[in-house]
């Protein structure tokens, strides 16, 4: 979000900025991009829960918000579906109103659901997913368009909710170039939040299915892992866990990596850890979840099943990264990710200096 507030100030557009805040400082460089900057304070525990709107929904409700948003007429962009509790509120029906999807949420929460064994949290992301889903199903006829950060996503809510004014619109990342380096590297490498239940149960499957019996060195990295994670990477020789690494040890750890394995069970949705990896490291295997239809299978190494993915892993643990794979990344990354041109998209589709497809 960040890097959309930076390119669409370069291109001239005025911004005011409307955060949600729990415990975190007010950020002074957000000053230098937006025109005016406003904090709220987000509603959390238990005078959150409903049975009727989704707690990421209503936890994120604002009389003070609704009050200045209605002192102009200014097009409001939503940043997921958490922020859109105001479509529903008639006093906006006639502003422009769009809405950045960071996911299909109802699908996203399933996924949390399946994932933990925590069986309050399972009981939470069940009751979240059941309300999404409605949420969203209603959501989607209420803005004048929809912004999806996966093509598949924007695929799966035009057929699902019968939606034909959602399109692709590209992250906007860091001004990263690829900065790949040729030839091998030393171990294989799994990243993310371990905290987030989603990630615990690839980094636990990829110890299970793929490396338990290995030779090959798998370095898992990331904040916060959980006692279980642990005690199970203490259990192989083969398996290193990096907690809470700093931001120069994870840069290293991505640079020096040979193949970057990311399973993935979260279907919607982007994830940075792979653009990251495609940026900055060198092979990406992964398995269909993680990728599918998003203009980057050119760039991965696919394979649908445990055993195929061990097969893969061993096969390219001995074949140097090459410099024509570095090239092959640099025009499809940065055609794809060029942040004037995706925050030229946005202007033209607000304004309508040019119709969304």
């Amino acid at each position: 979000m960040f890097y959309k507030l930076t390119a669409l100030k370069s291109l001239g557009v005025s911004i005011y900025l409307h955060c949600f805040e729990s415990g975190r400082q007010p950020q002074e460089e957000l000053n230098q991009y937006c025109t005016e900057v406003n904090y709220y304070p987000r509603n959390t525990g238990a005078k959150s829960l409903s049975f009727r709107l989704p707690y990421i929904v209503k936890s994120r409700r604002s009389t003070a918000l609704r009050q200045r948003l209605l002192k102009d007429d200014f097009p409001i962009l939503m940043e997921g579906t958490h922020c859109t509790w105001l479509l529903q509120d008639e006093a906006f029906k006639e502003r422009k109103k769009f809405v950045r999807l960071h996911n299909v949420e109802h699908l996203y929460y399933e996924k949390l659901y399946r994932c933990t064994n925590d069986l309050e949290k399972k009981l939470y992301y069940w009751w979240e997913s059941k309300l999404l889903k409605n949420y969203e199903n209603k959501m989607i006829r209420l803005a004048d368009a929809f912004w999806a950060v996966a093509q598949r996503d924007a695929a799966y809510i035009q057929n699902e909710f019968s939606c034909k004014s959602v399109f692709f619109l590209p992250l906007f990342l860091p001004p990263w170039k690829v900065s790949s380096k040729e030839g091998m590297g030393q171990y294989c490498l799994y990243h993310g939040n371990l905290s987030v239940a989603e990630n615990e149960f690839a980094a636990v499957w990829l110890i299970k299915k793929i490396f338990k019996k290995s030779e090959i060195c798998l370095i898992i990295a990331g904040k916060n892992p959980s006692k279980k994670l642990r005690a199970l990477a203490r259990k192989f020789k083969n398996i290193e866990l990096v907690p809470n690494p700093s931001d120069t040890k994870m840069e290293t750890l991505i640079a020096d990596a040979h193949i970057h394995v990311l399973p993935s069970f979260n279907s919607t949705g982007i994830k940075l850890k792979l653009l990251n990896a495609l940026y900055n490291g060198r092979h990406c295997v992964v398995n269909s979840e993680l990728n599918d239809h998003d203009g980057l299978d050119e760039l991965l190494h696919l394979q649908k099943t445990p055993q195929g993915m061990k097969q893969l892993i061993e096969q390219l643990y001995y074949q140097p990264f090459l410099l024509s794979e570095i090239n092959m990344r640099k025009a499809l990354l940065e055609e794809m990710f060029d942040n004037t041109k995706n925050g030229q998209q946005v202007i033209d589709w607000i304004w309508h200096e040019k119709k969304m497809p």
